[in-house]
């Protein structure tokens, strides 16, 4: 049985729990760091470094024979925070870094739908961003009842691209999809579940316990069984992988436009956003 380094990984802490098998724990609990690198030691947030790190790690975690059911929460206050504005800012200045940051989105949504081990999300306070793209297309995506889940995009001036048109229609319908990802309106954990967003919504206090309970269930069943399940049903998500691919495209191009700047711009001097406004 191999396993996997996960050491180089910076802004992420990777630890063991749950079943073990041949002696080693085979669930893999993945923590966004709220103080590594790009984090705020509030909010995980998705620097240069954390966004390629979440699109990577999910390689590791499908060749890693040790390892049966992944987890993936935040710290701090919340799930994760988003992108860091210098990172933003950056791939509206930069045509390499916009390039590069292409690719890790698209890996990251490809990566996590293709990992063959199950992966189960614990969301807690505000999920935006790139935490929240592995957090909804986790196969047991778990909220507490008080959480924050925004697509932040069109508030910063770009499509919804990401994850947004590859599975938020399929989880919750067409109406709810545009509703939420046109106007940016914050749901709440409870809502998520009402609506189909997420698989469940608990209290608070029994985020990470269920968590680990769903994790260890998945890491204890017929493995061929449950992989080969989350195979089939993904073809869902395939399908659907021209309008994703677009909706990326024309979110990448947004970043190069105007719109972005002024979306930048409000969030540092908090307040809203003037898009064509004359004042």
């Amino acid at each position: 049985m191999s396993a996997v380094d996960y050491s180089r990984y910076q802004t992420l802490d990777i630890t063991r729990r749950g079943p073990t098998v041949d002696g080693v724990p085979s669930v893999l609990d993945i923590r966004m760091k709220a103080d590594g690198p790009g984090g705020n030691g509030k909010l995980p947030t998705a620097g240069h470094e954390g966004h390629w790190e979440l699109s990577e790690i999910w390689r590791d975690v499908g060749r890693d024979d040790s390892v049966r059911c992944a987890v993936l929460r935040g710290s701090g206050m919340g799930f994760s925070g988003g992108g860091d504005l210098a990172l933003v800012q950056d791939m509206a200045t930069d045509f390499e870094v916009r390039t590069r940051v292409w690719k890790e989105a698209r890996d990251l949504v490809y990566n996590v739908i293709n990992c063959d081990k199950p992966i189960v999300s614990a969301m807690h306070g505000p999920a935006v961003g790139a935490g929240l793209v592995a957090g909804l297309l986790a196969d047991i995506s778990i909220a507490a009842k008080s959480a924050k889940i925004v697509d932040g995009h069109t508030r910063l001036g770009v499509a919804a691209g990401d994850h947004a048109a590859i599975v938020w229609p399929l989880l919750c319908g067409l109406a709810k999809a545009k509703y939420y990802l046109m106007l940016c309106d914050p749901i709440s954990g409870e809502e998520a579940e009402r609506i189909g967003l997420v698989s469940l919504a608990v209290d608070d206090d029994a985020l990470l316990d269920k968590a680990w309970e769903v994790a260890d269930r998945l890491a204890s069943g017929s493995q061929t069984a449950i992989r080969w399940t989350k195979y089939s049903l993904n073809n869902w998500l395939r399908q659907a992988g021209p309008a994703f691919d677009t909706s990326l495209a024309l979110e990448f191009m947004g970043f190069a436009g105007p719109d972005v700047r002024e979306g930048v711009a409000s969030l540092r001097e908090r307040r809203a956003p003037r898009y064509g406004a004359d004042t």
